[in-house]
């Protein structure tokens, strides 16, 4: 089976990587020809130069790019891919996007006899480097069914959630609770941190029972080193959450963490952190320089220290 990928950003780029080791045969397209040319030096595979050229025989073509126009651009654009698959393929998006552009697209590819999934993914850069990506499929039961092999290169669990734009509302639902476990550990962090408590104790603790999030597991530590070049950046992270209101708002239904959240994102860009990990908004949380406490050991007590050092720097 030939399997065109287009667009090797950070989750990308692995993605095409493991449909490549699975045996597929694939052809990728990066609009940055620096990237595709790295990726063709790490994979067996192919590099197109349009995403027509990477969909020319392919029986599936994969999308994972920015937005909903650029989503448009790479599909039905002058050099789109939509343009040269053959009545019987299927476009899977892996993008994050709105689930109206999901309709939308599922209907100018039905026009010609192309199939389509609109299937976001969750599991951040780590999960699309070891291939245990969550992937939310809208679509066709038989559609979904028929790229199953495909996404199982990348993705631990595959979710038919129901028809064409489920996906991406699930994308959303997703988004909302990672705001929140975001939030609560930037929050709870920084109460720890100024109520000079030992973190070394403090996070075993509380990642052992009910308070445990995927955040507080895998970035507690680097939130408190203050160390954010990795990871989902402040900017999609955003751009997402901004889908979500978009949809919350069309719904009627009363989103307010996710509009903190939104607007802690937005404070962060303006602070120059928009390339850096989403967990940079706890910098918006820390406590104001202080004496140093006569309490407090360990982390605590050094990241106390980091964050008098590093406060008025942002």
């Amino acid at each position: 089976m030939q399997v065109a990928f287009v667009g090797l950003g950070t989750m990308g780029f692995p993605m095409a990587g493991h449909l490549a080791r699975a045996g597929f045969d694939t052809v990728v397209f990066n609009r940055t020809e620096a990237t595709a040319a790295r990726w063709s030096a790490e994979h067996p595979g192919r590099v197109a130069a349009t995403p027509a050229q990477a969909a020319s025989g392919s029986d599936v073509v994969c999308v994972c790019v920015g937005a909903d126009d650029d989503v448009r651009a790479v599909l039905l654009g002058p050099d789109g891919a939509l343009g040269a698959l053959a009545p019987g393929a299927t476009i899977v998006d892996h993008t994050t996007t709105s689930a109206e552009l999901a309709v939308e697209i599922a209907a100018q590819v039905a026009k010609v006899g192309v199939g389509f999934v609109d299937a976001p993914v969750s599991g951040g850069q780590a999960g699309a480097e070891a291939g245990r990506l969550s992937v939310m499929c809208g679509g066709d039961p038989d559609t979904v069914e028929g790229v199953r092999p495909v996404l199982a290169a990348y993705g631990a669990t595959i979710t038919r959630i129901g028809p064409v734009g489920t996906g991406q509302l699930t994308k959303m639902v997703n988004q909302i609770l990672v705001a929140g476990a975001v939030e609560g550990a930037a929050e709870a962090l920084n109460f720890a941190i100024a109520a000079g408590l030992d973190l070394d104790q403090v996070l075993p603790a509380v990642s052992g029972g009910a308070a445990s999030s995927w955040y507080l597991t895998n970035r507690a530590a680097t939130m408190i080193r203050d160390e954010f070049d990795f990871g989902f950046a402040v900017d999609w992270m955003r751009k997402d959450l901004r889908i979500c209101l978009a949809e919350a708002a069309r719904r009627g239904v009363e989103v307010p963490l996710t509009e903190l959240a939104e607007a802690d994102l937005a404070a962060s860009q303006a602070r120059g952190d928009g390339q850096r990990d989403a967990t940079a908004i706890i910098r918006l949380r820390r406590p104001a320089p202080t004496a140093p406490a006569e309490t407090g050991t360990g982390a605590a007590a050094d990241a106390a220290a980091d964050v008098r050092g590093t406060a008025s720097t942002g």
